[in-house]
């Protein structure tokens, strides 16, 4: 009978303990700051996340030609790329065109693809871009300028200019993506080729919230098929090439057609 007396007392002595455990009694102060203590595995995979949203920097890339007349830069543009070789041409604040191609991770990736074409008489004098040099680059460096400003700055070089992309929109009938895409290669962010893989890129911005090197897009074809972009700076207006031979020129978004069809605003800065 002891023993089962103290059997018992044993088993309701358990139960006791057990219920206390499993009851919300505070925990000692030690624990308490414990769980509380942000998840250093999630901090890194929250920024991550942000990282991603935002465009990869340019690497090296070669530049080549100071032509006086556009169609000279367009010949060497189409000539690299139908070498498979990634080009574009530019028109530079000296009111030259010039041409680069390529973007290496490092100068002598760079610089033997250029020797290498320049020895098979495809290029001739050229030289080296840095990632360095880019505005981007330069901004985030020393804390000073406004990119979005050095992005409107580089889209209005080319008002006027009958702007002929050869990109991957010209089955479309326009060149719109290749101007945005430029203005932004040339200040040091790698945008995609097409107007679409440009909106997927992007963060979505209201059209009240635009601000001036953003992109805003359009469904020229109707639907919701993005088949249109420009660049926006301010005051309810846009950058953009309206379509092959068609000179560059602003528009606003306020126009009956492009209000019409207009799909919506992304952001990459």
């Amino acid at each position: 009978m002891y023993k089962c007396l103290c059997l018992s007392l044993y088993v309701i002595g358990l139960t006791l303990l057990c219920s206390c455990t499993i009851a919300t009694s505070p925990l000692p102060s030690e624990n308490r700051s414990l769980t509380i203590t942000p998840d250093p595995i999630a901090a890194l995979l929250a920024k991550t996340k942000v990282d991603n949203d935002q465009l990869a920097t340019m690497g090296f890339s070669a530049q080549v030609g100071a032509f006086t007349q556009l169609d000279n830069a367009v010949r060497m543009e189409r000539l690299l790329s139908g070498r498979g070789i990634d080009a574009y041409y530019f028109r530079h604040q000296s009111g030259l065109y010039k041409v680069r191609f390529g973007n290496y991770k490092n100068y002598h990736s760079a610089r033997r693809e250029a020797e290498q074409l320049q020895a098979q008489g495809v290029i001739n004098r050229f030289f080296i871009v840095i990632p360095e040099s880019y505005a981007a680059a330069r901004i985030k460096r020393s804390g000073q300028g406004d990119l979005r400003a050095e992005l409107v700055t580089t889209v209005r070089r080319f008002i006027g200019v009958p702007y002929r992309w050869g990109g991957e929109d010209r089955n479309n009938g326009f060149d719109c993506s290749g101007l945005t895409m430029v203005s932004y290669r040339l200040n040091g962010l790698n945008l995609p080729r097409n107007s679409r893989a440009q909106f997927k890129a992007g963060r979505d911005v209201k059209k009240k919230d635009l601000r001036q090197g953003d992109l805003v897009f359009f469904a020229t074809k109707g639907g919701k098929r993005v088949t249109h972009v420009g660049m926006y700076i301010g005051a309810g207006k846009f950058i953009h090439a309206p379509r092959t031979g068609k000179t560059v020129r602003v528009a606003k978004l306020s126009t009956k057609f492009f209000a019409k069809t207009y799909v919506g605003g992304r952001s990459y800065l």
